[in-house]
């Protein structure tokens, strides 16, 4: 895996990029960057799901929603396996022991599609129970299983795609970790319409686009990091070995932490199957249109991840302190902007999914309610970024679990019995409240914490 860049890399002793300058602007530079990669993909994923309605049957657009909730679990867990590749760079670079930073980022990446393997070897057999627990009917069942055996065993490819961005953003490279981002969606919007429409293929033509998009993913952000950062080493099994720990440490928190959001969405997700396919046809469009709207706040979690790094690397505390508020002032800004958008285009939103009946009547109730929902689970987005770069992950399990469980599961429960399909929208968003405004506040206080042990050992 050893390639040694083609391009200067950074010197050792060079400051560490987040250490000097507007922490407000290594925020949105890194929030911008990250939110326009996610963003093209997630807009992919809108549009494929788009051209799958305008296929004409509502139990392909279920089915494909199925799917999705079936995805969201192993992204999920990728998503946690990159965040101690991230810290753990990130820290390096910021202490600047550049070798530990390579070793690091190479055992890191190894791991990371070690675990995604094997979560895809468990999940295959599992699809049939997984399926019908979340209420698949027999058409439905049958669309959903076919395009996760398609793309489920390419779940290593895009880990290794996931684990090399990450470190292009631990090394503080925005720019080049959003192309191989974009790289992605550039593959999938070309061979969306012609897999699906062109050859005819249908619902695994876009499990198909998908693979391929792949392959490009991992290429790209293999290149940036090899060419541009020289950021990974030969393996060796003695170095995995020693980084395992640390790696683990941050990454099994991390991971139980991640999969709270797929395990209350596929709760909720059972739930409207209690209202037909014309209810999980709104949930599976919400679930498509919820992170094209709010991409900036997982954007924003993973952007101030190596900015929390690299100065907790450096011992700058009050830096570490202004990140966090600044982060915040960008959730009150951008959760506004985009409430404001989506209640504004919510009939136009259905109309374009040919949505019509209960699925639009919810849809349009969704961009009604979305901000005070993304609001404070943007709170909890924030904290936990902040408690899985700064040493506790655990705590960031803690908040993650219990907005899905208590925070979500009693509400989302009792809404439906009450108000139906939108009483259970109404019930995640009030169980959301209280365990974003304590994050935060739980926040600030880890990086007290981490002060004053910093001040008792001088």
């Amino acid at each position: 895996m050893d390639a040694r860049p083609s391009e200067p890399v950074p010197d050792e002793q060079a400051t560490p990029r987040f250490v000097a300058g507007s922490t407000m602007r290594h925020v949105l530079v890194m929030t911008g960057t990250g939110t326009a990669g996610l963003i093209a993909i997630f807009i992919v994923d809108l549009v494929s799901l788009l051209y799958i309605s305008w296929l004409g049957d509502p139990s392909l657009t279920a089915g494909v929603g199925l799917a999705t909730v079936v995805m969201f679990f192993t992204v999920s867990i990728n998503v946690g396996l990159m965040i101690p590749i991230g810290a753990l760079v990130s820290r390096s670079l910021g202490a600047r022991q550049r070798e530990d930073a390579r070793r690091l980022a190479t055992s890191g990446s190894i791991l990371m599609a070690l675990i995604a393997t094997l979560v895809s070897i468990a999940l295959l057999p599992l699809l049939p129970a997984i399926l019908r627990m979340l209420g698949a009917t027999d058409q439905t069942y049958a669309v959903a299983s076919s395009f996760l055996w398609i793309a489920l065993p390419t779940n290593v490819l895009m880990a290794f795609g996931m684990a090399f961005s990450t470190v292009l953003r631990a090394a503080g490279d925005a720019k080049r970790s959003m192309y191989a981002t974009l790289s992605v969606a550039a593959v999938t919007v070309v061979l969306d319409p012609l897999l699906i429409f062109g050859l005819d293929l249908k619902v695994n033509g876009a499990a198909l686009a998908i693979n391929l998009a792949r392959v490009v993913y991992l290429f790209v952000s293999y290149r940036y990091v090899a060419r541009f950062h020289g950021l990974l080493a030969w393996p060796s099994l003695k170095g995995i070995a020693a980084d395992a720990m640390p790696f683990f440490a941050i990454a099994v928190p991390a991971i139980l932490t991640n999969i709270a959001a797929p395990i209350s969405n596929a709760f909720f997700t059972s739930i409207m199957a209690r209202f037909g396919d014309q209810a999980i046809a709104a949930s599976a469009i919400i679930d498509r249109v919820t992170p094209v709207a709010f991409g900036g706040l997982f954007a924003l979690a993973g952007a101030i991840g190596p900015v929390l790094g690299q100065n907790w690397g450096a011992q700058r505390y009050d830096r570490m302190r202004q990140t966090l508020k600044d982060s915040l002032t960008f959730t009150i800004v951008y959760v506004g902007c985009v409430w404001l958008i989506l209640y504004l285009v919510r009939v136009p939103l259905t109309q374009v999914f040919h949505a019509q009946d209960l699925t639009a009547e919810l849809v349009q109730f969704f961009c009604q309610l979305s901000g005070f929902i993304w609001f404070f689970i943007g709170l909890v987005f924030v904290s936990n970024a902040s408690f899985n770069n700064l040493g506790f992950p655990l705590l960031s399990t803690f908040f993650n679990w219990g907005r899905a469980t208590l925070g979500m599961i009693p509400f989302a429960y009792y809404g439906a019995e009450i108000g139906g399909p939108k009483g259970a929208l109404i019930g995640i968003g009030a169980g959301s409240v209280a365990f974003g405004i304590a994050a935060v506040i739980t926040a600030f206080w880890t990086i007290r914490r981490l002060e004053r042990q910093a001040t008792a050992h001088l």
